[in-house]
């Protein structure tokens, strides 16, 4: 099918992304885009506001620790040219988004894990620091001692993601999507957030979309490449994300905590939003 041209009439640039800690990355977003700079540099700017701030307990410094007590990070980022750059497993760098962009930038490479990826960033000038805050580790020593271990409630104390989409004046799509991930999750873990087509994918022609929750999910359903295709075939972005969280529900028998929420955006700056429970808020 014919994919939707760009809006030649379109008035401003969008900004959108997951939680309410969205509000303040959206606003450094904005500034960028309202003075005309591109996507890619809006949604590096603003999701680097939520990594550096301490107080925020699932991404960048102060995330929540795996299992071990480390703090561990994943990111990625995507533009309208189809070029990405991640990172999964990085430890001791506050802005893996940033170092996202230089693997994309830099190297031959999309994704640059572990010793790997935190040996590039040092290359590239990025600061070493501890990312583990008084608080995080507090509440980490408190769960190694609990007896059940119950993990964070998604929609609570562990929105494990910040994931942002724009489109600018030019009508070109870029996103970015960065986590701690899942508190106190097994040593190695890595979830949806660095893989290109699950936590985020954009397709300049068509549009973008990105995840939070649960990555597991997300990740077998491919499912932010699945709602830009969904969008290629004509849907709109709040039925092609509506289809991609019923996907996921009818491919899991145990529905309890599985929370999901997917963010899309089209050509013509028309954005939706879908979860499988209540609880799950964006910001535009």
């Amino acid at each position: 099918t014919k994919t939707n041209p760009v809006n030649k009439n379109q008035s401003k640039p969008v900004v959108i992304s997951t939680w309410i800690h969205g509000m303040e990355a959206n606003k450094t977003a904005w500034e960028r885009l309202k003075v005309g700079d591109n996507a890619l540099n809006a949604v590096e700017a603003g999701v680097r506001v939520t990594e550096s701030d301490p107080k925020n307990r699932s991404v960048g410094i102060g995330g929540n620790p795996d299992a071990a007590g480390e703090v561990t990070l994943d990111a990625c980022i995507m533009n309208h040219k189809s070029e990405c750059g991640a990172v999964a497993y990085l430890k001791n760098i506050e802005n893996p988004i940033s170092v996202a962009r230089k693997v994309m930038e830099e190297t031959p490479h999309v994704l640059l894990v572990g010793q790997g990826a935190l040996s590039f960033a040092i290359e590239q000038g990025f600061e070493k620091k501890d990312l583990l805050t008084e608080e995080a580790k507090a509440d980490w020593i408190k769960w190694k001692e609990s007896e059940n271990q119950k993990k964070p409630e998604i929609n609570h104390e562990n929105h494990d993601t910040i994931s942002m989409l724009a489109i600018d004046k030019e009508g070109n799509l870029s996103g970015a999507c960065t986590t701690s991930g899942w508190a106190y999750k097994l040593p190695g873990r890595v979830g949806d957030s660095p893989i290109i087509g699950s936590g985020l994918f954009v397709d300049n022609e068509v549009g973008a979309a990105c995840a939070t929750g649960i990555g597991e999910a997300v990740i077998r359903i491919s499912g932010s490449s699945t709602i830009v295709e969904l969008m290629r075939q004509g849907k709109s972005p709040q039925e092609a994300c509506k289809e991609a969280v019923n996907r996921i529900l009818k491919k899991h028998k145990d529905h309890e905590g599985l929370q999901v929420g997917f963010l899309a955006i089209n050509k013509k700056g028309e954005v939706g939003a879908y979860s499988s429970y209540y609880g799950f808020n964006y910001a535009y």
